[in-house]
Parts: C-alpha cells; sequence; structure tokens
C-alpha cells in the first residue's frame, strides 16, 4: 500500500509545501507557455522531438487504442498520437495549465484530441478507462510522484501501457561537468533572454537533479503495481524512457 507522503517535497533545489509546489509550477508554465516550444527547441537542439518520437516507436500505437497523454504541455507527444490511433481511436490530452492547452489547441493535427484541463494526481476518469497513458517531461513537475503513478494504474486497462519519458542523469562521467556548466548556468540565462523568466528555467533544470534515478524511479513504478518495468536511456543517459505495463 502507498505511503501517504509528508507534506513537502521539491521544487528545484528548495523545500516546499506540496501546495506550495502546486502554485509555483502553475506560475512557471504560466510565464513560459508562449514561448515554451520555442525554448525546448533551443535548450535541446531539437533533441526532444526525436526523443518523443522514440517514445511514440516504443508505445507503437495502433488505430483505435484510447490514449491519455498526461501533463501534455502544448501536446506535442498527443499530436503525434492523434493520426496513428485514427478516428476509430481517440487521445485526451490533459494538463494542468490551461496557458500551456491553449498553445497545444491552436496547433493543427490529424485526429482527435480532447483537450482537458486536469491535475494528474486526481484524473477525472473511470478506473481502467485507456489503453495507454504516456507522460512526457511532466512527472517530475508534480507533487506527489506517487500518487501520479497510482492514477496512472487506475485509469490503465488490463494490458494497458504506461510510458513515461524524462530527464535523468548522463552516464557519461567526462561529460558531466561540462552537462551541469550549461544546464545550470547556460540555460536559465537563455530563459531569461527568450522567455524573459530565468527563474523558472533555474527550477526546471534543478528539477532534474532532484527527479529519482532510474532505479529508484523504477522502483517507484514497481511499488504503484505497474508490471513488467524497463527502461531505455537516450542520449546518453540525460533521458530517459520508462515502460510499464497494466496486467
Amino acid at each position: 500500500m502507498r505511503q501517504e507522503p509528508a507534506d513537502d517535497t521539491d521544487f528545484g533545489f528548495a523545500r516546499v509545501t506540496r501546495a506550495e509546489k502546486a502554485r509555483r509550477v502553475r506560475q512557471v508554465f504560466d510565464s513560459v507557455a508562449r514561448r515554451y516550444d520555442v525554448m525546448n527547441d533551443l535548450m535541446s537542439g531539437g533533441l526532444h522531438r526525436l526523443w518523443k518520437g522514440a517514445l511514440i516507436d516504443w508505445l507503437r500505437p495502433r488505430p483505435g487504442m484510447r490514449i491519455l497523454d498526461c501533463a501534455c504541455g502544448t501536446g506535442d507527444v498527443a499530436l503525434r498520437l492523434a493520426p496513428l490511433v485514427g478516428r476509430a481511436g481517440s487521445v485526451v490530452a490533459l494538463d494542468i495549465n490551461a496557458s500551456m492547452l491553449a498553445r497545444g489547441t491552436a496547433r493543427p493535427h490529424g485526429g482527435r484530441v480532447d483537450w482537458l484541463v486536469g491535475d494528474a494526481q486526481r484524473l477525472p476518469f473511470a478506473d481502467r478507462s485507456f489503453d495507454a497513458y504516456t507522460i512526457a517531461f511532466g512527472i517530475r513537475n508534480c507533487s506527489d510522484l506517487d500518487a501520479v503513478l497510482a492514477e496512472a494504474l487506475r485509469v490503465l486497462r488490463p494490458g494497458g501501457r504506461f510510458l513515461c519519458l524524462e530527464f535523468s542523469r548522463l552516464e557519461l562521467p567526462h561529460l558531466a561537468a561540462l552537462y551541469d556548466r550549461y544546464s545550470l548556468r547556460f540555460v536559465p540565462w537563455l530563459g531569461q533572454q527568450v522567455a524573459k523568466d530565468g527563474a523558472a528555467y533555474r527550477y526546471l533544470v534543478e528539477s532534474i537533479r532532484r527527479f529519482p534515478g532510474r532505479q529508484a524511479f523504477a522502483a517507484r513504478i514497481a511499488a504503484a503495481g505497474l508490471a513488467q518495468v524497463a527502461h531505455r536511456d537516450l542520449a546518453g543517459g540525460i533521458a530517459a524512457l520508462h515502460s510499464a505495463w497494466r496486467i
């Protein structure tokens, strides 16, 4: 049984209450929504698009599937999934930030996407509603990781797939110092120049350091009740894909 966590959590390198983290995270994404997609391309050199493609390739979506893309942001993953599941299927794109969803709904897509403001920790869906659950670069921004995983399990049908794309720990030690300098110094500076909010991007890079490592996260996924937990490293461990199934 999942243990109820203490009422404090990480917000970057700071410790705050879970309620305060939720408030601050909303503020971060409200602030950066307008330039969010541009910043993603600049920060990763476009690699985030390949990583999201790798998530979709591993999922292998089929026509007729019903998929929940949680913490969808501006809809990168949802908009790629929609044409693959076709008109017989559907993709629900859920995010807690209306400002991020507004950017997504303005983008063209080739299939059905249902956009919904909602909390990954308290999903507004019945049990066993989806064939697959995806979450890309969003889970570390949630105040209660175990609640997110429990909700993912609850809304998946038996045989349903969980896939999470998230930043991880660099596996190449000789590059770690260079990566730290780039992410902790250059990214906030770039965020200030492009999105006019360096503090928001300082939080985003700090939150990567506070997210559990691969094995610890795998243990959390398994503890939530998901099975056949596996992961794949991307770009030497800068990011990782985490897969599991509801059985």
